[in-house]
């Protein structure tokens, strides 16, 4: 997650014979999986100066692991360049075959890290559980709807650099086409929160509500956690992440986050567990950000909600 505020490619054409979406019958699965493709980028890193910062060695390593992955699932892929503090960078975007390409369902997460470290909470995590949610989904053999389009966004941590070329290059008529956008940045913080991001603005807190539509998928992530029964809090639209050029351009967005610098209350604690007057992640934008700086559980029950989330947008989007 970026500490500042700051989009691709006209439609992403499959090629005339796209494969079908499957996943080996030997690969991981859920949880046991994302663990899996956590080790991996923590190897990125260190054999790449300890980071996947945008535009280095290891974030090019990290691209390319996201992408065989999904290549092998049937997933049509694309590599987005952009400049980016003066150097070449990628995002990186992954569709199904099938669906509406008229109504697309946009999950997307950023896979750069701070130079300062491996960056596994951030974000490697929300990099991993969306992942491995589109493998999953792919391995069910479900048909989607609607399109779904995955995006591992490059240059976050430079002040959303990659997110914001992706929305800002889009024609407008595929611009248009974009039913909604659901944004998974730290979800494995060590001192967890469950917040989701505040469509309805129903926390009052003066930064507004997302897009017509966004309250709707508050809702539906807030019900998704009830059904585990995590209590959740809204978190305002506040501009540090890639959901920011989304809602810019009227895009219904939502999400969730597990905090980062900032301070667990003891309410919070006294709901959720976890030490009151420390911060979410103590290792955030620093070396310590590691394999070993993730809340297993925090990590386990935002894929679940994920991969809900992926189901039933596969199918549904809100109303504008």
């Amino acid at each position: 997650m970026t500490v500042t505020a700051a989009a691709a490619v006209a439609g992403l054409a499959l090629p005339a014979s796209s494969p079908a979406l499957g996943a080996s019958p030997q690969a991981a699965t859920g949880a046991a999986a994302v663990q899996e493709h956590l080790q991996e980028l923590q190897k990125i890193a260190e054999a790449n100066g300890g980071h996947r910062a945008s535009g280095s060695p290891g974030y090019q390593a990290s691209i390319d692991y996201v992408k065989a992955k999904l290549d092998a699932a049937g997933f049509a892929t694309t590599l987005q360049e952009f400049d980016s503090m003066g150097g070449k960078t990628y995002n990186l975007l992954a569709e199904t075959p099938g669906g509406d390409a008229n109504n697309v369902v946009m999950v997307g997460a950023h896979l750069d890290s701070v130079s300062e470290g491996p960056g596994i909470n951030d974000n490697g995590t929300g990099s991993a559980a969306i992942l491995q949610a589109a493998l999953d989904f792919a391995g069910s053999g479900a048909q989607p709807k609607n399109k779904l389009r995955f995006a591992f966004w490059g240059a976050e941590e430079e002040g959303l650099v990659g997110s914001s070329h992706y929305v800002r290059t889009l024609p407008e008529q595929d611009r248009g086409k974009i039913a909604m956008y659901l944004n998974f940045d730290m979800v494995g913080s060590p001192n967890a929160g469950y917040f989701t991001y505040d469509g309805d603005d129903s926390d009052n807190e003066g930064a507004g509500p997302g897009p017509e539509g966004s309250a709707q998928i508050e809702k539906a992530l807030n019900d998704s956690f009830g059904g585990a029964g995590v209590a959740t809090e809204g978190t305002d639209f506040d501009g540090r992440s890639d959901y920011g050029p989304f809602i810019e351009v009227g895009i219904p967005a939502g999400g969730t986050f597990t905090g980062a610098e900032g301070t667990k209350t003891q309410e919070q604690a006294d709901k959720w567990g976890g030490q009151a007057g420390q911060a979410y992640d103590p290792c955030y934008h620093s070396s310590c950000d590691t394999v070993d700086n993730v809340n297993q559980e925090a990590l386990d029950r935002n894929l679940q909600v994920i991969s809900a989330a992926v189901k039933t947008f596969a199918e549904q989007t809100p109303t504008r």
